[in-house]
């Protein structure tokens, strides 16, 4: 874990949110990387995906949170009718997602299932961590994309003698579960950490990137009064 300043005052972000889809009972946005998807306690940390929405739709209300590193696709609910479907078909898993990440390193094989439970680290908050004992039940599939080594020229990646090893693998995660930092930690399970992670990654793969490398590229659920079936997309910025 990267050192965390006390009280931690999230830098501005000057990106704007990109409305995917509206109409009068959802909204699917796109959240840029470095935005609250919530707003924090302290004053300074009021910037968020609820903040800026709520000034435009003031009834809308999230269905689901990307952590503040994280890009791509986020649903919300017009009002609390729309909002307690919503959720409905979150808690019975009949909603899909796709993460696109980097990681660390030649990850090997091509694709699989992380099985692994999570729990909350007690003794290190806000840090979760991996237990099979007492930890909630965690899955998370995986297919690699592509392997590359990195450049210095390439978006995203920093010029940094911390970093050494530049291999990288795209992949493309899908978990079965939602829980807090699956991706991270089921990332760290492999061996191969997300780049810009500063919760789990090495040094190393932390500073091979200026943001954390996830992105919350499709998300398929069911339009809470139509029934008919969404897919919505994002491409990956990186």
């Amino acid at each position: 874990m990267q050192p965390q300043a006390d009280p931690f005052i999230v830098p501005k972000c000057l990106d704007e949110i990109n409305i995917l889809f509206r109409d009068k009972h959802i909204l699917v946005i796109d959240k840029p990387s470095g935005l609250l998807s919530l707003s924090g306690k302290h004053p300074l940390n009021i910037d968020s995906v609820h903040y800026r929405l709520v000034q435009d739709y003031p009834t809308c209300t999230l269905i689901h949170r990307l952590d503040f590193g994280t890009s791509g696709i986020m649903l919300l609910a017009m009002n609390k009718q729309i909002n307690a479907l919503l959720c409905k078909q979150f808690s019975e898993r009949r909603v899909s997602k796709r993460y696109t990440a980097l990681l660390h390193g030649d990850l090997e094989p091509d694709s699989g299932l992380v099985d692994c439970g999570i729990a909350k680290d007690v003794d290190n908050f806000p840090l979760m961590k991996l237990c099979q004992d007492t930890g909630k039940p965690a899955q998370s599939q995986f297919r690699v994309i592509s392997r590359f080594i990195q450049t210095d020229n390439d978006n995203f990646f920093l010029d940094d003698t911390r970093v050494g090893h530049r291999h990288v693998t795209r992949v493309e995660f899908e978990p079965v579960t939602g829980r807090t930092h699956q991706l991270r930690l089921h990332s760290q399970h492999l061996g191969h950490p997300i780049l810009g992670c500063d919760l789990y990654a090495t040094d190393e793969a932390y500073f091979m990137s200026s943001r954390l490398m996830l992105h919350a590229s499709r998300l398929c659920f069911e339009h809470p009064v139509s029934a008919v079936p969404m897919i919505m997309e994002s491409k990956s910025p990186f």
